[in-house]
Parts: structure tokens; C-alpha cells; sequence
């Protein structure tokens, strides 16, 4: 029977070509739309990861409840003995320990006196140990414009953008001036070791990066820090197992009576993208559902004209005794066979484009210019084993769905009706 079915359909081109059409488009648009929003969301997930708050954080829980402000005042103190704890009890993740800090840029001129200033967010990161994963996760190599890594003590990074408006070049000294960890002034020398472009609107404003030992030094935060954060070595946010850390995490160090206690905080709720993230899973399946209703549609009309076309057909079978439950049967058959095709087609040429822009991605930097979110000027989008398969569900659904809405009159036709109208 699939033999014959798939020879009929071949041989009629009227009867598979417009459903194949319909499908192919569909199911194309459905591939490329969740591979970028796939790509969409996982850019802003590791951009918040990676500059933010790590796929999960470590904090004291008078700093987590303003954490916005990056109070190091409330900051951790005694990170070794605590990174030596953590890093026995979950060997599978990857800890570093970071201060933001923010402050005021000073630029001398020949005599030494002010020249230009400029408001300045500060990230100390561990850059010179060898077993530090910092310059890799922010990709710094790549990001570097001119001049070149810190290799000692008071060399700095950065934002090419801010270096440009403040018209320094590397090999410059600037002065920081901010606040200690108690409060009192701070001030010290860094040499501009070289510039970065970080991709992100909101560090290339005005971002500067330096080894965690000076500012440890500069803000008599030794032996602390404001936030240790953690990775998945695979660099990918595994909900399930990050909650399952954090819990664990919590109920061994969190004292909900002393206010500098460690406390974990995952992604979602640390970076505020936990409704976000939601409605992006609700997004994905909107986009299937409408494609669906959309491809039902339209392959309900099809089969309704095949259904008059195909008129006296459908009567000569019914005429020689074929059961009406047999030919809606394979009504139905026919359009899982037209689905699967189409889905196979549509979901080919859907990732064409996904792969493309996955691979060199589309630069919407302009867009972000002004925009404090932590995500790429450059949209990308992301191709899962899900997305091969994505396509099939409404490239199968909406044939059988227009099919079996269409088919239904078969049962409506009478045996007296038949003869009459094999007899014209």
C-alpha cells in the first residue's frame, strides 16, 4: 500500500507538490527562527556569565541583597580557606574569585597635572595564575586591540572605545581614584598595559581590567573578595545540576543569623533573566503552534480542492467496496509521507541560514550603542540536535491536521449518490 500511495503521489504532481511547498516554507522559517532565538538567548546567557555572575555565584548575603551596587564593603573575607573548601567539595566546577569595583580615571599630562577624568567600572580578575580560566572565559586574547596582556603587578586593560575618548594609548599611566573596602580614599598608578574591544556595549563605555592582587592591595581587601563565581567546565548553564550545587551549597555554609555568611545564587535570578529565559521557552513553542495552525490552515483548503478534484476517485473506490474508514486511512498516510518530505526539505534549507549566522553572525552593534544589557552587538544564532528535529512537529502535524479536517467528508458520501454520478 505505501508502495502504491508513494507512486501516486509522485505520478500526480497536483496532489503532493502545493502541500510539499507549503510545508517546506514552513518548516524552513520554524528552523531558522528557533535556531536564532536559541542563539539570541544563549549569547545573553554567557555574556552575563561571563562578565557578571557566572553560572553560579558566592556571595555574603548583605552583598547579595544590593549586589547591584557591588558593595565590597560587604564583601567575602577569607576566600582562600573558602576556595579550598569549595573546590574539594565540587571538583567539577571551575572558581574564581572576582572584585567589581567602580571609581574615577585620571589621565596626566606632560607636567603631571589633570588632564581629562572619566567615571570608570573596574573588574579584578586573577590573570597571572596559570590555572586561571578568566582569560579565556572573557576572551581577552581575541578582544585585545593594541598593546598587549598584563604580564606584571599595576599594568591594566582597557575599553578601547573609553581609551579613544579619552585619547590615551598604551604605555600611558592613569590614576584610579575610589574608596577602600572601609570606606576611606584610594588612590594608585596603572600602567595601560593595552586596549580591548569587549563587544558589549556596556564595558566598552568605560571598563578597565586589572590582576585581583593590586586591587586586593588598593582597596585593603587582601584575603577577600566581593563574589567567587562558578563555571561548568563545558561553559554551558546546566539548570538542574547548578540548583542542585546551590542547594547543597547553602545548606552547608548559609547562617541566616549572620548577615556576612556565604550565600550561592544562581544565574537566572542573579542576572534577572530568569522571566526572560521563561518566555523565551514559551516563545519557542508559540512560534510551532502558529506555524501549525498557520500550515493547517492552508493544507486544509489544499486537501478540500484535492477532495473535489479527486471527486470521482473517491466514488469509484467506494463504488468497488473499499471501506470509507481504508481511504481515510490512507488519506492520512499520504499526508505523514507529504510532511516528512517537506520537514526534510525545510528543515535542510533552514539551516542553511542558521549555520551561517551561527558561523560569522549578523553585527547589529549599532542597536546596543546606548543599551546597559549584557549581550553581543554581533546576534548569532545556535544549532541543537533539538533544532533537526524541531521542524518535523509542525511539518507532520499541520498535513495530517489539514488532511483529517478535509477527509472527514468522505463519510458523507451515500452509495445511491455514487452510481448516479458513474453513470454520467
Amino acid at each position: 500500500m505505501i508502495k502504491f500511495l508513494l507512486k501516486g503521489l509522485f505520478r500526480d504532481r497536483s496532489r503532493s507538490l502545493f502541500p510539499i511547498l507549503t510545508v517546506f516554507m514552513g518548516v524552513a522559517l520554524t528552523v531558522f527562527l528557533y535556531s536564532y532565538l536559541n542563539g539570541f538567548v544563549s549569547d545573553m546567557i554567557k555574556s552575563n556569565a561571563h562578565y557578571s555572575t557566572g553560572h553560579v555565584r558566592i556571595m555574603t548575603q548583605a552583598y547579595s541583597k544590593e549586589s547591584n551596587q557591588k558593595p565590597n564593603d560587604l564583601a567575602l573575607i577569607g576566600i582562600n580557606s573558602l576556595l579550598e573548601n569549595i573546590e574539594k567539595e565540587y571538583p567539577d566546577m571551575i572558581w574564581t574569585p572576582r572584585i567589581m569595583f567602580g571609581g574615577l580615571i585620571d589621565i596626566p599630562d606632560e607636567q603631571g597635572e589633570t588632564r581629562i577624568q572619566g567615571p570608570v567600572t573596574g573588574m579584578a580578575l586573577d590573570l597571572f595564575s596559570q590555572s586561571s580560566a578568566e582569560r579565556k572565559l572573557l576572551n581577552i586574547d581575541d578582544a585585545l586591540v593594541r598593546g598587549r596582556f598584563p604580564n606584571k603587578a599595576g599594568e591594566i586593560l582597557i575599553a578601547e572605545e573609553f581609551a579613544n575618548k579619552l585619547k590615551i594609548e598604551p604605555g600611558d599611566t592613569a590614576t584610579l581614584l575610589g574608596t577602600t573596602m572601609y570606606g576611606s580614599m584610594a588612590t594608585t598608578n596603572f600602567l595601560i598595559a593595552g586596549t580591548v574591544r569587549f563587544g558589549i556595549a556596556a564595558m566598552d563605555r568605560g571598563a578597565i581590567i586589572t590582576d585581583i592582587s593590586d586591587v586586593q592591595t588598593v582597596l585593603d581587601m587582601q584575603d577577600a573578595a566581593g563574589e567567587i563565581l562558578g563555571f561548568f567546565p563545558d561553559d554551558h548553564f546546566h539548570e538542574d545540576k547548578a540548583y542542585q550545587i546551590l542547594a547543597s551549597f547553602n545548606e552547608q555554609y548559609k547562617n541566616p543569623d549572620d548577615q556576612f555568611s556565604p550565600i550561592m545564587g544562581a544565574l537566572p535570578e542573579e542576572s534577572g533573566m530568569k522571566e526572560y529565559m521563561d518566555l523565551m521557552n514559551v516563545a519557542v513553542y508559540l512560534i510551532v503552534g502558529i506555524f501549525i495552525l498557520a500550515m493547517g490552515i492552508v493544507l486544509w483548503n489544499a486537501g478540500l480542492m484535492g477532495s473535489l478534484r479527486r471527486y470521482g476517485e473517491m466514488g469509484v473506490r467506494l463504488a468497488v467496496g473499499e471501506e470509507k474508514g481504508h481511504i481515510y486511512r490512507t488519506l492520512i498516510l499520504e499526508s505523514i509521507m507529504i510532511g516528512v518530505t517537506g520537514s526534510f526539505i525545510g528543515t535542510a534549507f533552514g539551516l542553511i541560514p542558521a549555520y551561517l549566522m551561527q558561523i560569522y553572525g549578523l553585527d547589529l552593534s549599532f542597536l546596543f550603542e546606548k543599551s546597559s544589557m549584557m549581550i553581543s552587538g554581533v546576534l548569532r544564532a545556535q544549532v541543537t540536535p533539538t533544532t533537526y528535529l524541531i521542524g518535523f512537529i509542525p511539518g507532520t502535524l499541520a498535513t495530517v491536521l489539514g488532511t483529517a479536517i478535509a477527509g472527514i467528508g468522505i463519510y458523507k458520501r451515500q452509495t445511491a449518490q455514487l452510481f448516479k454520478e458513474l453513470e454520467i
